[in-house]
């Protein structure tokens, strides 16, 4: 799976809006704690808003917070926004059929695992040594490969 820089902000612009406390981020302290283009980061938002992710209010006071508890939100709802949902691809032909099954239990094993870890969790891990040799030691279980 590739993933776009766009994705790449939205992820870490939904995980400051995890850690933050009660109340209303403004979108300039999102984008220059995460190196966000501040444009960038309100095109970004504004997404998120409309898909139902975050909430905002405007004015001095304003800015972004969860639409959602973290616990609720995974990084597969965030992905799904950003990227869309991957189309099927053309079928494999001859000798090479069985290659579409491969493609489909990655794809699944992708989506599983994104749809298991939790904006909760990623902030969780945040504070904890890494136990675990990926970034931030988020634990996930891994899913049987089956074709």
């Amino acid at each position: 799976m590739r993933i776009s820089a766009r994705t790449h902000y939205a992820l870490r612009a939904a995980v400051v809006l995890a850690a933050a406390p009660q109340g209303p981020v403004p979108a300039n302290k999102i984008a220059s704690s995460q190196d966000i283009p501040l444009k960038f980061c309100n095109n970004i938002l504004l997404q998120l808003r409309r898909a139902g992710l975050v909430r905002s209010q405007r004015g001095p006071e304003g800015g972004y917070w969860l639409a959602r508890p973290p616990e609720d939100i995974t990084l597969a709802d965030i992905i799904v926004v950003t990227e869309g949902i991957e189309e099927d691809m053309e079928p494999f032909r001859g000798v090479a059929g069985p290659l579409a099954d491969v493609w489909s239990a990655m794809r699944d094993h992708e989506h599983a695992l994104l749809s298991e870890v939790t904006l909760a969790d990623i902030v969780a891990s945040a504070d904890k040594p890494a136990s675990d040799p990926r970034p931030g030691g988020v634990t996930v279980t891994s899913p049987e490969l089956t074709p």
